[in-house]
C-alpha cells in the first residue's frame, strides 16, 4: 500500500477499540495498540492460566521464533541480528555497556539524545575516564554533519545518536552518520525508539553498528518490550556486561561461550504474551506498509503545525529538515502541565517534555517545557481539530 484511503483510516479506527474513547495524540509515549495485539497477548495469558508458562512457551515457539522474523524483515536484517529485551532503554544499555572504554577516549553524540542514554554515558564516563562530546546543530536543528567529521579522530570510540528525539520532531540524518561513522570506522549505535513504527528503517542504508527500538511507541506493541539490531562485526567484537544461561552457554568447570548471534544481548525470563503482542504489532504495521504510514503521519503532523502556529499565543517549537509525527508547542502565559491537564480533561491525550529531561537542547533554546502531542494514522483531522480549538480556547484566557 502506497497511500492511506479514507476507507483505510476507518477501517484502521474501526481495528483499534482505543479509539471510540479518546482522541489519542500521546503516540510517541505509547501508542493504542490494534485489536490484534490486545487479542494475541491474552489469549497467550490465557493459554498459560490453562496449560502452564513453561508448556505454553513451548506450544507458541513457532511463533515467538517468527517475532524475530517479522523484526528482521522490518529492518532488512536477518533473524540473527535481532535481539529481544523488555524495553528500549534495556536494549540500548545492553549494548552501549558492553562497548569497552579507556580514559581518553571520546564518546560523541547529539544535543537531541534521549535522558536515559545521556545519563549511561555520563557514567561510563566517570568510571573509565572517557569523554563526552556533544557534536552541535546544523541551522535546521540537527546534529552537525561537518561538525561530527571535524571531531572525528583515532581516539574516537563511539558515535551515539537519537534518530528522532523525544522532545520535537526533527529526524536527524541518520544515513549520513552512517556513512560519515564507516568511513572513519567507528562505532555507531542509533536509537530508532521514535522512529521505528512511523518511517522506514533499513539497517543496510543506516549504516549502524546497533539500533534500538520500543515495542509501546509508533509500532502500538505492548509495554514491556523492545528490541536491538546488532551487525556481526559489533557481535565479534564485544562481550555483554552481563550473561546467563540463555545468552551464554556453561561449556566445562571454568568455561563458558557467549552465544554467537544477537541473542547474546537477551535474557532467558521474558514476557512470552508480551513478546507474541510484539510481533503481532510489527506484522500489523508491515501490512499496512511502512512507507504509506509515514506519508501519513508526516501529512498529519504538518497540519497539526500549520493549524496550531495559526492560534495566537501559540508558538509551535518543532525543528528540522525533515519532520515527523512529534508536535511540540507552547502556550503563552500558560504552563505545559496545565495545558496538558485540561486536554485531558476533554479526552485528548497528550504528554510534556521537560526541559530538564533535555538540557542540551531546549535550555540552550531558551525553551521551558513543552507540549507534546505526536500523531499516529489512525488519527484524524477532526480529531486535530479538537486539539486546535481546544488549545485556542486556553489561549484566550491565558
Amino acid at each position: 500500500m502506497t497511500a492511506f484511503t479514507p476507507e483505510d483510516v476507518a477501517r484502521a479506527r474501526a481495528e483499534t477499540p482505543g479509539c471510540e474513547k479518546v482522541v489519542h495524540l500521546n503516540n510517541a509515549g505509547a501508542a493504542l495498540p490494534p485489536r490484534c495485539v490486545t487479542d494475541t497477548v491474552i489469549d497467550h495469558l490465557r493459554t498459560e492460566a490453562l496449560i502452564g508458562g513453561y508448556e505454553a512457551a513451548d506450544a507458541a515457539a513457532p511463533r515467538l521464533a517468527g517475532v524475530k522474523e517479522s523484526i528482521a524483515t522490518l529492518l532488512n536484517a536477518t533473524a540473527a541480528d535481532i535481539g529481544l529485551t523488555d524495553s528500549a532503554s534495556r536494549a540500548w544499555q545492553a549494548v552501549f555497556y558492553a562497548i569497552p572504554f579507556r580514559p581518553g577516549d571520546r564518546i560523541l553524540t547529539c544535543r537531541s539524545e534521549y535522558t536515559a542514554n545521556i545519563i549511561a554515558l555520563l557514567q561510563v564516563a566517570a568510571r573509565t575516564g572517557a569523554v563526552v562530546e556533544v557534536v552541535d546543530d546544523d541551522e535546521n536543528g540537527q546534529i552537525d554533519l561537518d561538525d561530527l567529521r571535524s571531531r572525528l579522530d583515532e581516539r574516537v570510540r563511539l558515535i551515539a545518536l537519537t534518530h528522532v528525539p523525544a522532545h520535537g520532531g526533527l529526524v536527524n540524518p541518520a544515513e549520513e552518520v552512517g556513512r560519515i561513522a564507516r568511513e572513519a570506522g567507528v562505532t555507531y549505535l542509533l536509537d530508532a525508539c521514535q522512529s521505528a513504527g512511523q518511517m522506514p528503517l533499513d539497517v543496510e542504508r543506516l549504516g549502524c553498528d546497533a539500533l534500538t527500538v520500543a515495542g509501546r511507541k509508533f509500532l502500538r506493541g505492548p509495554r514491556g518490550t523492545g528490541f536491538l539490531y546488532v551487525h556481526p562485526r559489533l557481535r565479534q567484537a564485544v562481550e555483554p556486561a552481563m550473561l546467563d544461561l540463555h545468552s551464554a552457554a556453561w561449556t566445562g568447570p571454568d568455561s563458558y561461550e557467549v552465544h554467537p548471534d544477537a541473542q547474546r544481548f537477551e535474557v532467558w525470563e521474558r514476557n512470552v504474551a508480551a513478546v507474541l503482542g510484539l510481533g503481532a504489532a510489527v506484522d500489523y504495521a508491515l501490512s499496512w506498509g511502512i512507507t504509506a504510514i509515514e506519508e501519513r503521519v508526516s501529512r498529519l503532523a504538518e497540519h497539526l503545525r500549520e493549524e496550531l502556529s495559526a492560534v495566537p499565543g501559540v508558538t509551535v517549537c518543532d525543528r528540522g529538515a525533515r519532520r515527523c509525527g512529534i508536535v511540540t508547542f507552547t502556550v503563552d502565559g500558560v504552563q505545559a502541565t496545565r495545558v496538558k491537564a485540561s486536554l485531558s480533561e476533554q479526552g485528548i491525550n497528550t504528554t510534556v517534555s521537560y526541559a530538564a529531561n533535555a538540557r542540551y537542547d531546549l535550555p540552550v533554546r531558551g525553551l521551558g517545557d513543552l507540549v507534546r502531542a505526536s500523531v499516529h494514522y489512525y488519527n484524524t483531522e477532526e480529531e486535530l481539530g479538537r486539539l486546535t480549538e481546544a488549545v485556542a480556547a486556553l489561549a484566550r484566557t491565558a
